[in-house]
């Protein structure tokens, strides 16, 4: 079968598991009974979970490990973002198996009409793979996979012009006044948690090809992988085929825990920055540290968020910023829970001139929701439009990988998705309030103000 039949074929099956997923998911019921999620421990240690979708000859598997940015070293900020993107740029000789540098890699995948990729975030480094399931093409994509995962070769060369390319993009982002906001923003809420480290141009010089070889020998390795997978294969196949992608890596003997890293701290007091910038625009964030993924208020503060910031133009910020003061033309608020408190965040732009107006009613906002909680009647609009809105979160064969990795790495129950809407529809205002209550402080919160005069 040659590549453009394969990407023809591919193309067809997701459009069609698009569409059988989207119109099922309307019948909600049935048709989360249809979608369980298999999970079981291989012998290595692995955690697999598993969605079978038999109804088309395709895979995607995500492995994830505790390797994200906040395993950084502080002088090595970026450590795991580029040893991840580094991954991908050639492979050892092994055997009879010839080394391929980055061009033979990408050959190889091409051939197979497959994918396989790595990326770091705060919390874990996590590698994709893509491939349809007819034999002959998934065995040779994952045992290209398990070589890639077991003997990346971190050429130094590639690695010389890497650095010199993020300089480049880091010289850029530098003279955005969003990126220079973002990074005040963070430092402040984050203070020396590694949540708030950014990577710099001293901190690339500070790494080394040894220091991504040393990062991913000691945390990539079977016994910490989190293996999700949605796709036709059985369960049976997919004990093998994890087994397989994770045989070229080193199993330590004892797979001891890795040392536990520090809470975010709380903020003890209000803190404000102005920071000059000649820009037409100034760049306004506010907020403080917020919860971890697995905090039972997580349904509660996502509705609530809804209603405050995160329903577009039906929520209270927008209402109160734009709408009836034309103070920003977008204003938003969000969380962003990880296996720390991630930040609650409020953003928006305004002309300088009103960034100081547009600050007071954004606070107002977020205190009189916190002290007051929602109304019946917006508790009840948000709760229509998110529970109306789920099926979109899993319309694809990507969409549900992401949700199932997500369950796996924050040890959610594997029935979460059955109970979402549920969960959502059991959410009271009261609960919001409280909820709001608990984990906000809107007296303590950082503020940034980038651009206008001091």
């Amino acid at each position: 079968m040659n590549p453009s039949t394969m990407k023809t074929i591919a193309k067809n099956n997701r459009c069609t598991w698009t569409l059988a997923a989207f119109l099922s998911f309307f019948g909600m019921n049935a048709a989360f009974a249809a979608l369980p999620i298999q999970h079981w421990t291989q012998a290595s240690g692995a955690q697999v979970y598993l969605v079978e979708s038999p109804g088309i000859p395709m895979l995607d598997v995500q492995i994830d490990f505790d390797a994200g940015a906040r395993r950084d070293p502080a002088p090595q900020a970026g450590l795991a973002s580029v040893t991840a993107d580094m991954a991908s740029k050639g492979l050892l000789a092994r055997g009879a198996e010839p080394a391929l540098d980055e061009n033979a890699l990408s050959q190889a995948w091409a051939d197979l009409g497959a994918s396989f990729g790595a990326g770091a975030g705060n919390d874990r480094m996590s590698f994709s793979l893509r491939s349809l399931t007819y034999p002959d093409l998934l065995d040779r994509a994952v045992r290209l996979a398990a070589r890639q995962l077991g003997e990346p070769a971190f050429p130094e060369a590639v690695w010389l012009r890497e650095r010199a390319r993020l300089n480049a993009a880091l010289k850029e982002a530098n003279t955005r006044p969003a990126t220079l906001a973002g990074r005040a923003f963070a430092q402040a809420v984050y203070g020396g948690h590694p949540y708030g480290q950014e990577m710099t141009e001293d901190s690339l010089a500070r790494i080394g090809v040894a220091d991504m070889r040393a990062f991913y020998g000691g945390l990539i390795a079977p016994c910490r992988a989190k293996v999700s997978l949605v796709g036709a294969v059985t369960r049976a196949q997919a004990d093998a085929l994890v087994q397989t992608l994770l045989s070229r890596l080193p199993q330590p003997a004892a797979c001891a825990p890795l040392p536990v890293l520090p809470e975010v701290s709380p903020l003890a007091a209000a803190r404000e920055q102005r920071i000059p910038f000649a820009s037409a625009q100034a760049q306004v964030l506010i907020g403080q540290p917020g919860y971890r993924r697995n905090d039972p208020d997580f349904f509660a503060l996502t509705v609530g968020n809804y209603i405050l910031g995160g329903g577009g133009f039906v929520s209270r910020l927008t209402s109160e910023v734009r709408e009836k003061r034309a103070l920003s033309y977008s204003v938003y608020s969000y969380f962003a829970p990880g296996l720390h408190a991630g930040a609650f965040t409020v953003g928006l732009q305004t002309r300088p001139d009103q960034a100081d107006a547009a600050v007071r009613v954004a606070r107002e906002v977020v205190a009189k929701f916190v002290a007051e909680g929602p109304t019946e009647a917006e508790l009840k609009a948000a709760k229509d439009n998110l529970i109306g809105g789920f099926a979109l979160r899993i319309d694809s064969n990507r969409k549900l990988l992401d949700n199932v990795a997500n369950i796996a790495w924050n040890g959610l129950p594997l029935n979460y998705l059955d109970t979402w809407t549920q969960q959502v529809g059991q959410v009271s205002a009261a609960q919001i309030k409280a909820a709001f209550a608990r984990k906000l402080q809107p007296e303590r919160m950082v503020t940034v103000v980038l651009g206008g005069t001091p």
